[in-house]
This record gives C-alpha cells, sequence and structure tokens, in this order.
C-alpha cells in the first residue's frame, strides 16, 4: 500500500488549499479513506473520512462547513478541500487507509 499526499504550503487565514492522496496497492473503491492532521506539539487527531457507501462523510466538529473530503475511484484519489483556513489549521496532514499513512503533506496558515 501507497499513499503519496500533497498540496500543502502557506496560506493566508481565510485562504484555499486543497490536498491530494494518490493511493496505490490496494483495491481502493473498497475501503473509506480518511485525513488525519498533527500540529506541533499535539497529538495526531481526525480531520475527515469518507466512506465507500454513497461517499458518506464525517468530519472533525473543528473543520465542519470549512473543509468538504472527496473521492475519484476512477483515479484511486482522496481529495481535502479547505477553505476558510485558519492558523489553528496548521499541522502536518496525513492521509490514511486502514492501518497504513501517507508520508504527509504539511499546511501552514499565516499572515
Amino acid at each position: 500500500v501507497q499513499l503519496q499526499a500533497s498540496g500543502g504550503g502557506r496560506v493566508q487565514p481565510g485562504g484555499s488549499l486543497r490536498l491530494s492522496c494518490a493511493a496505490s496497492g490496494f483495491t481502493f473503491e473498497d475501503y473509506a479513506m480518511s485525513w488525519f492532521r498533527q500540529a506541533p506539539g499535539k497529538e495526531r487527531e481526525g480531520v475527515a473520512c469518507i466512506h465507500t457507501n454513497a461517499g458518506s462523510t464525517d468530519y472533525a466538529d473543528s473543520v465542519k462547513g470549512r473543509f468538504t473530503i472527496t473521492r475519484d475511484n476512477a483515479k484511486n484519489t482522496v481529495y481535502l478541500q479547505m477553505n476558510s483556513l485558519k492558523s489553528e489549521d496548521t499541522a502536518i496532514y496525513y492521509c490514511n487507509v486502514q492501518t497504513y499513512w501517507g508520508q504527509g503533506t504539511e499546511v501552514t496558515v499565516s499572515s
């Protein structure tokens, strides 16, 4: 299993970023996919999850209404659209499936 996350960067508060995670080594459409994040000095936390059943989604309360997780099963890719970013969204974002983790992509929200 390989998970390759990309799309991180530095953005001002209120800005937007879209993260991508390209997956391989498993039957992508059969598994729920998740995004986690870990801020400096804090534990890793779940951000969003997209299930296989009609693509239903779950979000952490802190990102509801601002972040959107989607998946493209034809491209074996999961996305995280992040809008109205806040300084507290600064973290390394990780893609996850089952017990597998991507390498992370860093997001910095700062003026």
